[in-house]
């Protein structure tokens, strides 16, 4: 056997039959990816997955048919869209619809970083992420995954754990003394304390837990269990992070502890009020679109695979746990291609089988693609779009938000440039003047206040065109950029010259292709900005 085919998930050893090979080889991708952080070249992931080059090739060429990857040159890079696979479980999960506004609160209240974190297996995995914006900043993001033993909140998992439990526990240790498949933390040190079983038991019988420089020096955290109503066992843990030069592990306790207390309660008693999620339409045919895809990509596109991953997307906040039947109806597939996803989901464990022949999702499915993208920005979402319009209208287009403080200007955030002598060259950070530029009418025109005319008829069209006011020899027009609310948070827009078009065919030619990209912009933010902030600028 090839060295380079150890990780090739077709010659692992206890892979069920029935299991989907594509699909394996897919999520192997996926993750691989997310371990590098988003990037990487088809012969880098050939090295990593262990997979062959043609392999790599169809499964990437799948990836970005369905929005998940994106091919930029000679790399391949995590797209927006792959975050509605990690939107499923964090949906079906509901604990951080139902907490995270608590969470936020207590990070405001404290000046300090709060997180909700679960298990997974013998670890535990962020889900929301309150953090404080310094220099000197705790960076876990939304789906990182940590050892258990080198938390607080681990030994609050592992207060309850079986004997099964703690011997896999075990055993991962003697496998990986290192933490090696811990990319998001740094090495175990060789000096670091084996005192875990003593912290767990002292867990149980506090109740809290501490983090006294564990995952590395001068990081510290307290953390107490938010409980599930029912059954008393843990939903998930909140934590306090801090660095030693603000607080010390003693300090946590002694200041902050309370205080995390009160919160926890208050969470508590939020799950114990909520209302059961109303049942809504549930989605159907989620995977009609692949015979069209196969048809006109052909070899390249595997079917398998795409079709594979729509079972993910099947589950939500109404839909946590789904009988076979449920998700074939939601996805369209035939009820044996349906059980072979599963079947393959529950063997790499993103699938757990529950009562009544149900399945639910693992924390394991934010381990495709979620983390890196859950730290992302307005303008690295809209960046591949403005550069993808320019390059069709071979014109400069911008994005730009409103200066912090103020309404009377506005602050470019991203931009991509035409390939022109005579073209428009405005950095990015720079402000203009809002009422002179049409980026700025179109922010100015969503207002909550009295709009002058000029304002009012942009609101009504829907766009903005201003004509050489800001310099001679600068026309463009601009539309905005929605959140999941509908407030306009950004403008995109295409700049150009009068000689070069006409203001019909700024409006006939450049505004439907400028909506269009808008509509994409505003597709990954609402994906992207379900369950994490997505600063504007």
């Amino acid at each position: 056997m090839p060295a380079n085919t150890a990780l090739d998930p077709e010659v692992r050893a206890g892979v069920p039959a029935e299991a989907v090979a594509p699909l394996m080889r897919g999520i192997a991708v996926l993750r691989r990816l997310t371990e590098a952080g988003g990037t990487l070249s088809p012969s880098a992931l050939e090295r990593a997955t262990g997979l062959a080059r043609s392999t790599v090739d169809r499964s990437t060429a799948t990836l970005a048919r369905m929005g998940y990857v994106r091919l930029d040159g000679r790399d391949v890079l995590l797209a927006p869209r792959v975050m509605e696979l990690g939107n499923a479980y964090l949906a079906a999960l509901r604990l951080p619809a139902l907490l995270d506004a608590r969470a936020d609160a207590l990070a405001d209240e404290l000046d300090e970083s709060v997180s909700l974190a679960v298990a997974d297996l013998d670890g535990i995995r962020f889900i929301h992420q309150a953090t404080r914006r310094r220099a000197m900043s705790v960076s876990f993001r939304i789906g990182d995954l940590l050892p258990a033993e080198r938390t607080a909140p681990g030994a609050l998992f592992a207060a309850e754990w079986t004997d099964a439990d703690w011997q896999r526990w075990r055993a991962r240790r003697a496998e990986d003394p290192e933490d090696a498949s811990f990319p998001a933390v740094p090495p175990r040190s060789a000096s670091a304390a084996d005192d875990f079983e003593r912290r767990a038991q002292r867990a149980r019988r506090d109740g809290w837990a501490l983090d006294d420089q564990l995952i590395e020096p001068g990081l510290v955290a307290v953390s107490v269990p938010v409980r599930e109503p029912d059954t008393g066992r843990v939903a998930c843990v909140a934590s306090v992070v801090s660095h030693t030069s603000r607080h010390s592990a003693a300090d946590l306790r002694s200041s902050l502890l309370p205080r995390l207390r009160t919160a926890v309660a208050a969470m508590e008693a939020d799950l114990r009020e909520a209302p059961q999620p109303l049942p809504g339409p549930p989605p159907s045919g989620l995977a009609t679109w692949t015979t069209a895809s196969k048809h006109e990509l052909g070899r390249e596109f595997v079917e398998s695979l795409a079709r594979g991953l729509t079972v993910l997307t099947a589950f939500g906040a109404d839909r946590s746990a789904l009988p076979l039947t449920e998700v074939a109806r939601a996805t369209g597939l035939a009820r044996a291609t349906a059980r072979r996803a599963l079947i393959t989901y529950e063997h790499l464990g993103l699938v757990a089988a529950g009562p009544g022949r149900t399945f639910t999702l693992t924390p394991r499915v934010l381990d495709l693609g979620f983390p890196p993208l859950s730290r992302t920005t307005l303008p690295r979402l809209a960046e591949p779009h403005l550069r993808a319009l320019t390059d069709r209208l071979h014109e400069p287009t911008a994005l730009a938000v409103l200066a912090p403080g103020t309404e009377a200007e506005i602050q470019y955030t991203a931009g991509a440039g035409a390939s022109r002598v005579l073209t428009v060259d405005i950095t990015v950070g720079a402000r203009l003047p809002a009422a002179s530029t049409s980026l700025g009418r179109v922010l100015l025109a969503d207002g909550t206040g009295p709009l002058s005319p000029a304002l009012a008829e942009v609101r009504t069209q829907g766009y903005a065109l201003v004509d050489e006011e800001l310099e001679s020899g600068l026309r463009s027009i601009a539309v905005p950029v929605r959140d999941r609310t509908g407030r306009a948070v950004a403008a995109v827009n295409v700049a150009t010259h009068p000689a070069r078009r006409t203001l019909a065919e700024c409006v006939d030619a450049l505004l439907p292709a400028l909506r269009a990209t808008a509509d994409r912009i505003q597709t990954d933010l609402h994906t992207a900005s379900r369950f994490t902030r997505i600063p504007s600028a």
